[in-house]
């Protein structure tokens, strides 16, 4: 969208976290652990994701405007039921599709050890940073303005949609549902505004290799900059698009 801040770009993670990861689990991957040991497990879990979060010489995961956010992290408890056996050498290491933020979980396996075995220790991770939060109650299709929000500390990792840093991101966007009071308010809470609405008349061009068409439809739903749509031509095919700042459908 343009003027707008992309999703992706809202929140920076640390550069160095993946070598962290593995810097981690070097250093505290060796220790011995006695049978039953769970206080041991949380320590070395604990060592772990200090170090792939504040790795020294790393960047700090950093909000879009900048301000490097304060990271907090919880460990949780193993089943109470577990009886693990004595372990010469245990290795934290972060599962596959996971990732240090929010709620998560952290793999411990015995590498080292009569008996093998794996477990997973949950944790939250927080991120605390300036971002801004919902001033009111607020109806769904209300178009914002920068007194609908207020500037805040708020923990970015509570929801995978990344907040809103900067005022200009959110002024003119309209609640994609009904938001409450004190909430930080996030990408998925809201939608550019309408272009069109379904029916509407439009004009769709479609790109080809080394080739452009231009064409007219009747859009199938309304829609806003950036978003898909549905556009039945005029011959009756549908085709599917996103809409262009000045409104025009692209087609690929």
């Amino acid at each position: 969208m343009s003027g707008r801040t992309a999703l992706h770009s809202v929140i920076r993670p640390a550069r160095g976290a993946a070598a962290a990861w593995g810097l981690a689990a070097a250093l505290f991957g060796t220790a011995a652990l006695a049978q039953d040991g769970s206080a041991q497990l949380s320590q070395i879990g604990q060592r772990f994701v200090d170090a792939a979060l504040h790795q020294e010489g790393g960047d700090a995961p950093k909000a879009g405007n900048d301000l490097p956010l304060r990271m907090e992290v919880q460990m949780g408890q193993l089943d109470s039921r577990l009886r693990l056996a004595a372990c010469a050498r245990v290795e934290p290491y972060l599962p596959a599709g996971s990732r240090l933020w929010g709620r998560t979980r952290l793999g411990l396996r015995c590498v080292q050890g009569s008996v093998p075995w794996n477990v997973f220790l949950p944790i939250t991770v927080r991120a605390y940073g300036p971002a801004w939060v919902v001033q009111g109650n607020i109806p769904a299709g209300k178009t914002l303005s920068a007194e609908d929000a207020a500037p805040s500390e708020v923990d970015w990792a509570e929801d995978s949609s990344p907040a809103f840093a900067n005022a200009q991101d959110f002024v003119g966007m309209v609640a994609a549902r009904p938001l409450t009071s004190g909430q930080a308010l996030r990408q998925n809470m809201v939608r550019p505004p309408a272009l069109f609405t379904a029916g509407s008349p439009v004009q769709v061009m479609v790109n080809g290799g080394g080739f452009s068409v231009s064409s007219s439809g009747k859009a199938m739903a309304a829609a806003g900059e950036g978003q898909q749509v549905r556009v039945r031509m005029d011959n009756g095919r549908l085709v599917t698009g996103i809409v262009s700042p000045s409104g025009v459908v692209m087609v690929q």
